[in-house]
């Protein structure tokens, strides 16, 4: 099995219900077909239906973006769609994976497999995806960005950070910007994954409470 794919955990199956359940309520077989559902990092869930038009009318996936944004999500943690008429869960169309990539690139992706609903990265979802002129490396022709940077990270964190579970980390006399990010993991063979930063908090040591010492 593809090394990228997860098991997914008892939250994502609640996610799984809620999108199900938002369909089921609300659909009509017609216009409203889909519904979808999405966890941000403090564990709140929003919801959205897709709305059909021959025009382009918006899918759920988005509209689950677009709830989470109004509700002041900012970071977000997994998505999935879900069917009507029992047809569980759906993979993201290829506007959804470029979207999401663009906005949540951390985000993770519940999708059906032969082996059952798996769990995957939206970067895995979508390879050798398009990227900006902003975030890309200055090696590639016409781009002037400056490069990526890193951050390190103890071996331990790696599930929970590509399982979503871990968001945050404090950092001491270690600089950092938000954009772009490259999370290296300090195994015998060095793993990388891609992520952002998209908040900076400063704090005095004091102000730390016992959990954030140890994020």
């Amino acid at each position: 099995m593809d090394s990228t794919l997860h098991l997914p955990t008892e939250e994502d199956m609640e996610l799984v219900e809620f999108a199900r359940r938002i369909v089921e309520a609300n659909g009509d077989g017609e216009v409203h077909t889909v519904g979808a559902a999405v966890r941000d990092a403090r564990g709140r869930v929003f919801g959205g239906i897709n709305v059909y038009h021959f025009t382009g009318g918006p899918c759920a996936e988005l509209v689950a973006l677009g709830h989470a944004r109004a509700a002041g999500a900012r970071e977000l943690a997994t998505i999935v769609a879900v069917g009507d008429r029992d047809r569980g869960v759906l993979a993201p169309c290829g506007r959804d994976r470029q979207v999401l990539l663009d906005h949540h690139p951390g985000i993770r992706v519940l999708v059906p497999t032969g082996d059952g609903i798996r769990s995957i990265a939206v970067a895995d979802l979508l390879p050798h995806s398009y990227v900006w002129a902003d975030q890309a490396a200055p090696s590639e022709p016409g781009c002037h960005a400056t490069a990526r940077q890193s951050m390190f990270f103890h071996r331990d964190y790696l599930d929970a950070v590509r399982t979503g579970r871990k968001t945050t980390t404090v950092r001491f006399r270690d600089p950092v910007a938000t954009g772009p990010v490259d999370m290296v993991f300090e195994l015998d063979e060095e793993v990388v994954l891609r992520g952002v930063v998209t908040q900076i908090t400063s704090k005095r040591v004091g102000e730390l409470n016992r959990t954030g010492r140890h994020r």
